[in-house]
């Protein structure tokens, strides 16, 4: 009973999250889309991807305590940090805002819809960002405060205005962005990927309204008298934290999540292909030259490539009434039509390597059936290889000689 009357800033004291741990998240989302952006620097879509970043990068370097005080002692003004913050902030909101209508609509949308949008968010929160600024000048806030100034100066003259400014601009983008995110993300004929990064930027955007409720409602609470700066001071904090590390996973995830998608299909297309390469190996005695430095895509192509030239010359031999009857049996033996023609075709390969070794040329050159669809379907090939029983049990079916069953005898 005595923990649940703890205080609730004791208890969120205890899940602080340090604003170092987002920043080093949104830098990593920052370096990783920096030589995309950096290459097609023309792309406005990326131009935003790359300034939202780097404005959530700014906002939690400089609204760090430690840094918030440096900057006021420089500038030589108590609360200079605040102006600058909101400022960061306010514009990071309307980058937000400027990426989800420019990721939303698709690049190839010029419409004065869409232009106009553009220019009424750049207008309207460089004229939020002009307003705390004016506002600052005109408050007196002489007693510095770097974690709660919000609370702190709740109720003083500008100050108060500048407060719940900055705290409404970035309420209503978050809210407009995150209702284009979920409405983006349930619609159909997205890539995986890029729906579960959707869904991590949702709910980034989602917990920035619960930061600007906490805000807003200990900002409200000064002004009736009562006491709820831990909303403030221990609540906003580290879910503004939470907030950018889902935001910056959801940009890395796409990117991230895709690319490692195609090095798993690379890896696992060579993997496969190792029956049929020790195969072709073991017909001709020769292998792949290692390469130290070769790229899986590299290893790959290489692998592909030497079972083919091995593959091509070895059709000659191949029996095709042989793999007709294989495949017959296969579809008899209960394999779907898909594994029927790969168990099919690795018993005529393993037939025609035995012919070649029999007898270097085939007695009939150039009677070899089209080799299109066999060196096509390497990979089926090669994963039918992986089932020797399988291939054993099609071909004892298909070498069994045939019985003629004996006339029943005539009933007296």
């Amino acid at each position: 009973m005595r923990q649940l009357a703890l205080d609730p800033s004791q208890f969120l004291g205890e899940f602080y999250i340090s604003f170092w741990i987002p920043t080093t998240v949104l830098t990593a989302a920052l370096v990783i889309k920096l030589p995309t952006i950096i290459r097609l620097w023309r792309d406005p879509l990326l131009r935003a991807v790359g300034g939202l970043l780097l404005l959530a990068c700014a906002v939690f370097v400089f609204c760090t305590p430690s840094t918030i005080h440096r900057v006021n002692q420089l500038t030589g003004v108590p609360n200079m940090s605040a102006p600058w913050c909101y400022s960061l902030i306010t514009a990071m909101s309307g980058s937000g805002l400027l990426l989800i209508v420019t990721w939303r609509n698709g690049l190839s949308d010029r419409s004065a819809v869409t232009r106009r949008t553009v220019r009424r968010v750049v207008l309207g929160y460089l004229g939020v960002i002009v307003a705390l600024w004016v506002l600052f000048l005109l408050a007196d806030a002489p007693v510095e405060r770097v974690r709660d100034l919000d609370t702190y100066y709740a109720g003083t003259p500008f100050m108060r205005e500048e407060i719940l400014l900055y705290l409404t601009a970035h309420t209503v983008a978050c809210t407009i962005a995150s209702r284009l995110i979920w409405n983006w993300a349930h619609t159909e004929g997205l890539d995986a990927w890029l729906r579960w990064g959707l869904k991590l930027l949702g709910t980034g955007y989602a917990l920035n309204l619960v930061f600007d409720a906490a805000k807003v409602t200990a900002v409200v609470a000064r002004w009736s008298g009562h006491d709820l700066d831990w909303l403030s001071t221990n609540l906003a904090p580290p879910v503004a934290a939470l907030s950018a590390i889902l935001v910056a996973a959801g940009f890395i995830l796409p990117h991230a999540g895709q690319y490692l998608h195609d090095r798993w299909q690379v890896r696992r297309a060579h993997r496969e292909l190792r029956p049929l390469y020790r195969l072709m190996r073991s017909a001709s005695g020769d292998t792949v030259p290692f390469v130290l430095h070769a790229t899986p895509e590299l290893r790959l192509t290489r692998r592909e490539t030497f079972i083919r030239d091995v593959l091509l010359p070895l059709t000659r031999y191949i029996d095709t009434d042989l793999a007709s009857r294989s495949y017959d049996a296969a579809l008899t033996v209960g394999h779907p039509a898909q594994a029927a023609r790969a168990l099919a075709a690795a018993i005529a390969v393993l037939d025609a390597i035995e012919h070649k070794r029999r007898s270097p040329e085939p007695a009939e050159p150039a009677t070899g059936p089209d080799p299109t669809d066999l060196l096509r379907d390497i990979g089926p090939l090669s994963r039918a290889l992986r089932r020797p029983e399988e291939i054993e049990t099609v071909r004892a079916r298909v070498t069994a000689p045939t019985t003629i069953p004996l006339p029943l005898p005539v009933p007296e």
